[in-house]
């Protein structure tokens, strides 16, 4: 059994035979009971009574790895990293992460932050330090002393940052659950009104009281998706383990909520409905959506690594069989994901691989307690992968890549149509890659042309405002780099910034690589 930390509150270890949740600012944590069940974290694939019966299939690994040390630290004044989450944006991996600074605020738990241009690092903060505080406790209201657990989406330009918040640490069924907002996800700003957006249901008073937290989110079909951990929830297990999800139109989960429940979404009217459905009997779990999949992957630690359990888009069958990501762990995983919480597309395979990697703490220091410090990387690929098989998967896999068009063109594709591109060079310099056939997927398929880069369009750009392509059709489109418009003959005006404002914006190309 684990002990509950001194000064580290919101530790995760998970155990075979008995998982216990040392939580923020719990008093209180899971006790063994009499009887153990025969796993932890690893249900068996199964579809739900109203689902076609079709069994789980087994994915194809392949090119597993591990980092050679740990990767992400806070340096000898954090005494603990851990509870990471990875974005994979603009070449860069940024990771955010919960440890405990000196002066970075309250005397409780920060969040972290460092990026690399190498999985591997080194990582550091902007400005050159190991890492820097970029998330602390309010000092008031259901955060005072602590956050942790970040999970960090980015939705139309605005980044998310969803946290375990509390007061202090002792008071059980205290944890609850925040959200922030940035322009770059360094500077946070609290969101709905610096309240709560998820307090434990209190269907079940067990003894493991931490109540609800360790948050991860993903953006789907308009729906912000959020997975997480309410030890007292009805459908929690014996020691409070249990993944419960919600999902709103908007990022506070204040309207239009809807809980995932034994027959689907169902509205709700609030975040504190019952707990009535757990997707995965773990702690501390991460999760993204595959597109070329079709499937959601949670990731969430078991006996020898980290599982990867799979579920279809409504939560009705697991279509995979499970996958063992191996390796040492002391705490919950942060997968790599896309800035929308999606899986990254393999630039070499995108229609036939996925890759799989994630981030956890592993290593123990000497400090009270054995608390898990520092953080390495694991991961593995699937392989033979049919990610381009219809029209609607290909199209949602190659979003940011070209592929040669009807017309003796280019075609970028972003957003599920067609950036009609006359020279490959511009093509190549804006996408993700320019692939040299056309999946067969997308033959003999009417695409939505939404414009036509030919040689000599106008660019424009303002102060404080991206380079852009002005189309034929008045809509201006963002690329960000003069290099592209010098490769297209493309004549570059400088404009008041109301009138770069005053275009109707297309698609932002600058993100797309």
């Amino acid at each position: 059994m684990g002990r509950k930390p001194r000064r580290v509150v919101c530790a995760v270890a998970t155990l075979v035979a008995a998982a216990v949740l040392a939580a923020c600012g719990t008093s209180s944590q899971g006790v063994e009971p009499t009887e153990r069940p025969s796993s932890i974290g690893a249900p068996s694939p199964q579809n739900r009574a109203d689902a076609p019966n079709t069994p789980p299939r087994t994915l194809q690994t392949g090119a597993e790895r591990n980092s050679s040390g740990v990767v992400v630290s806070g340096g000898g004044s954090a005494p603990y990293n851990y509870g990471p989450t990875v974005i994979r944006e603009d070449g860069r991996y940024r990771v955010w992460w919960c440890s405990q600074l000196p002066g970075a605020g309250p005397a409780g738990d920060d969040v972290l932050y460092a990026e690399s241009t190498n999985a591997e690092g080194p990582f550091a903060a902007p400005g050159g330090a190991q890492a820097a505080p970029v998330f602390s406790g309010s000092g008031g209201s259901f955060d005072a002393m602590h956050t942790c657990d970040p999970s960090v989406i980015k939705i139309n330009g605005t980044y998310y940052l969803y946290y375990t918040g509390a007061a202090s640490d002792d008071h059980a069924h205290g944890n609850a659950i925040g959200v922030a907002s940035s322009p770059d996800g360094i500077r946070w700003s609290r969101m709905a009104d610096g309240q709560p957006i998820v307090r434990p249901a209190g269907d079940e008073m067990r003894e493991n009281a931490y109540g609800a937290g360790q948050p991860a989110a993903l953006y789907l079909d308009g729906w912000f998706y959020l997975l997480f951990t309410d030890t007292s929830g009805r459908a929690a297990g014996w020691n409070g383990a249990g993944q419960f999800v919600l999902r709103a139109k908007e990022p506070t989960f204040r309207t239009d909520v809807q809980a995932l429940e034994d027959g689907g979404f169902a509205p709700v009217r609030s975040t504190r409905s019952p707990r009535t459905r757990s997707v995965v009997d773990a702690f501390s779990a991460d999760w993204m959506w595959v597109d070329a999949l079709e499937a959601f992957a949670i990731a969430h630690q078991t006996e020898h690594g980290t599982t990867i359990t799979f579920w279809d888009r409504d939560f009705n069958r697991n279509p995979y069989q499970p996958l063992l990501v191996k390796g040492t762990w002391k705490e919950g995983p942060g997968l790599v994901r896309r800035a929308d919480g999606h899986a990254p597309i393999s630039v070499g395979d995108p229609c036939a691989r996925v890759p799989i990697d994630v981030y956890r703490a592993t290593r123990l220091t000497q400090v009270p307690q054995d608390v898990p410090t520092d953080i390495a990387r694991f991961g593995l690929d699937v392989e033979g992968v049919d990610g381009c098989g219809t029209r609607d998967r290909a199209l949602a896999v190659l979003d940011g890549f070209a592929v040669p068009s009807p017309e003796r063109t280019i075609d970028l594709l972003t957003g599920g149509k067609a950036l009609r591109v006359e020279r490959r060079s511009v093509a190549e310099a804006m996408a993700v890659r320019v692939l040299d056939k056309r999946p067969a997927a997308l033959d003999n398929v009417d695409i939505p042309v939404a414009g036509w880069v030919k040689p000599g369009v106008p660019a424009v750009r303002a102060a404080e405002r991206p380079l852009g392509f002005l189309l034929a059709d008045g809509r201006l489109w963002p690329i960000g780099s003069e290099e592209v418009a010098k490769l297209n003959s493309s004549r570059i005006s400088d404009v008041t910034t109301s009138r770069w404002d005053s275009y109707p914006p297309g698609p932002n190309l600058t993100a797309l690589r």
